[in-house]
């Protein structure tokens, strides 16, 4: 039974049709999400996914190389995710799609509820808390009863849980799954604390979505650790592979991520990106280890950590904060307070050498940090 759109709920006009999911689970008409077409413009996208069996090519965020790639996954991709979420979360519901299902978050929702028969309501965009507040509304009047969920990327969370309204509508769901990019400690305690059923989760386009909530594998996931820590990833949900110029490059079966991770008593903890090391003045420094130590400081809502190319020392550690109030005029006391943290915390050369305070950070697809982007930026303020 195919899922459907609740009467009344905003169906973007660039989202998936029921008949468009059948015919790519069907194997019938493969999906060419987004950008994906540029995969193989000579050849056409979708008959190149046809003869490669897949029933989705779907870009990436482009976080790792700042280049959005494309991933071929096949029906038995999204299935298997699809059904390990289902059983992890103690059985199928309805969704409020909050995320364009052009990207793989999205995607999953409209896939999950697609192959359980259950609705999707989708949220009036672009996201706000009352848009939440009003989606909650119509989810319930199309299913009264049942398990109802909700994928959010952090910064979506951060922005229901100041609002009362909404965080008092998103406790009502079976469970918020939270991912996209890192969940800070904070953010989570606080949902946790408001009475959201929060559920972090890890994956990535390459693995159909997430594959790890909680830092627990989902049935018949299994992760492993390469050199340098590298996070390996062997599962149903591992995709075909990359299509670029018309061929595949294929991943086999195991996808090498680019981030690097501890596996304690079967459970993950990813430390962060290898490629995000920074060398400033001959010291490694670790942004993830700065950013967490910084997150839990009072008054600071978001911040990411990045080099910046300095003539004396390499990189320069430069962290950019986002208040979790509004602060006019003078922010010297917060952008002191972060370094006093991190200097009682870390070492002596992690000390962020400057410290900007912004409303915002930039974001790329659904929810990660433009790291790439904001690094540039920093470092060419013109």
């Amino acid at each position: 039974m195919p899922s459907f759109s609740a009467p009344g709920s905003a169906h973007p006009p660039d989202g998936l049709s029921d008949g468009e999911l059948t015919a790519a689970l069907d194997g019938d008409r493969p999906l060419v999400l987004g950008d994906a077409e540029l995969a193989a413009p000579g050849t056409g996208a979708r008959g190149l996914a046809r003869a490669l069996g897949a029933a989705a090519l779907v870009p990436t965020s482009g976080s790792t190389s700042g280049v959005p790639r494309v991933v071929a996954l096949t029906t038995a991709n999204l299935r298997a995710s699809a059904n390990a979420t289902h059983e992890r979360l103690g059985g199928a519901g309805a969704w409020l799609l909050t995320v364009p299902d052009t990207h793989v978050a999205g995607l999953m929702v409209r896939v999950r509820a697609h192959l359980a028969g259950t609705p999707v309501v989708h949220a009036d965009g672009p996201f706000r808390p009352e848009g939440l507040v009003a989606g909650v509304r119509r989810l319930a009047a199309v299913a009264p009863g049942g398990r109802r969920y909700v994928s959010l990327v952090p910064t979506q969370l951060r922005r229901v849980l100041a609002d009362p309204a909404a965080t008092e509508a998103l406790a009502t769901f079976d469970a918020v799954l939270v991912g996209g990019a890192a969940t800070p400690p904070p953010l989570l305690d606080a949902a946790h604390a408001a009475g959201v059923r929060a559920v972090t989760t890890y994956g990535m386009t390459e693995t159909a979505g997430g594959c790890v909530y909680d830092g627990e594998p989902l049935r018949g996931v299994d992760i492993r650790l390469g050199a340098d820590q590298r996070v390996l990833i062997d599962a149903p949900q591992v995709a075909l592979g990359y299509v670029a110029r018309g061929a595949l490059e294929p991943f086999d079966g195991t996808f090498a991520t680019a981030d690097r991770g501890l596996v304690t008593d079967g459970r993950l903890r990813v430390l962060g990106r290898l490629d995000d090391v920074l060398v400033s003045g001959g010291v490694n420094v670790d942004p993830a280890q700065v950013e967490a130590v910084v997150a839990g400081l009072d008054g600071v809502a978001e911040v990411a950590v990045v080099g910046v190319p300095d003539p004396e020392w390499g990189q320069a550690v430069v962290a950019v904060v986002v208040p979790t109030t509004p602060t006019p005029g003078d922010r010297s006391d917060l952008a002191e307070a972060v370094r006093a943290v991190v200097r009682s915390s870390l070492p002596p050369g992690w000390v962020p050498r400057r410290v900007v305070v912004r409303d915002s950070l930039p974001l790329r697809g659904p929810g990660k940090i433009d790291r790439r982007g904001l690094a540039a930026e920093l470092a060419d303020p013109a």
